[in-house]
């Protein structure tokens, strides 16, 4: 069981978290249903599992020869007599939140699970496997805004503004390429193909620094937040220093990713309160 919680990588569990609870307002006292609690489950270990496992189960060779793998912030390194029963152990722990989750929610909560689960398939498994075909492996990572729609649908609440679906996207986008960036070794070694061994470490953060540039941007046009704006607005510029100062186009080593591991961790539970607490990025002023 501790290496299934392995693999569900409880040091990443921070995104779906996170956009579960966007729909959300303090002022609401969400907290005190229920069904808030169960679906906050949901999106720690029962859905990383699905999208981690089903990940795993594909990559044993890149994972084996992957530094940071191994401990429960970046996921596990398993053996292929682990990884064998991973598809039936996804199928046991999930069918039983559908079939609930539908019973509370109803059909339209049910196809939504049903494709979260499909665009995982399609993620992870021939003849689709996006996730060596670039850069579709990034765009696909929309499929992370579906947890916002299935908080909306569980929690019987308003629908989101499209702005604030666009911001979550772009913050997907962002999260999925600073874990390819400290992927690039072991992937190339693996023959694995992505966005950052194809474009190299200094075009990759380029890449992700305008993304971060852009959600500041919005953040503060859109949504007039200046807190969570100043704040990836700060985290960009330090990117620009690594790129032209400090790393430039060398690897990070296996404490140094710990250590941005643990830090992200902490300024996402930070920002996660600024956002029920303010409100704001579901006010979009434009």
């Amino acid at each position: 069981m501790l290496q299934d919680l392995k693999i569900s990588r409880p040091g990443l569990w921070f995104p779906t978290i996170w956009i579960y609870l966007v729909p959300f307002a303090l002022q609401d006292d969400f907290w005190k249903n229920w069904v808030f609690w169960l679906g906050l489950f949901f999106v720690t270990f029962p859905l990383n599992y699905l999208v981690y496992g089903l990940n795993d189960y594909n990559d044993y060779y890149s994972d084996s020869v992957n530094q940071r793998k191994g401990n429960y912030l970046f996921g596990a390194k398993s053996s292929q007599n682990q990884l064998a029963s991973v598809p039936k152990k996804v199928i046991l722990i999930i069918l039983p939140f559908v079939a609930l989750f539908t019973f509370l929610s109803g059909i339209e909560m049910f196809l939504l699970l049903f494709f979260m689960i499909i665009v995982n398939v399609v993620y992870n498994f021939k003849p689709f496997r996006i996730k060596e075909r670039p850069p579709l492996e990034i765009l696909i990572q929309i499929g992370y805004v579906i947890t916002a729609i299935f908080s909306v649908k569980l929690n019987n609440l308003p629908e989101l503004p499209w702005q604030t679906f666009v911001y979550l996207s772009l913050f997907a986008f962002q999260a999925h390429i600073a874990g390819e960036i400290m992927d690039i070794e072991p992937d190339k070694q693996s023959g694995k193909k992505t966005t950052a061994t194809i474009l190299g470490r200094k075009k990759t953060k380029i890449l992700m620094f305008l993304l971060l540039v852009i959600e500041s941007f919005l953040l503060f046009y859109w949504f007039q937040d200046i807190v969570l704006s100043t704040f990836l607005g700060i985290f960009s510029v330090w990117l620009l220093l690594d790129v032209l100062f400090f790393f430039k186009d060398k690897s990070y080593t296996l404490s140094q990713m710990k250590f941005f591991g643990y830090a992200i961790n902490l300024s996402a539970i930070l920002s996660m309160i600024w956002v029920l607490y303010s409100g704001k990025i579901l006010q979009p002023v434009f």
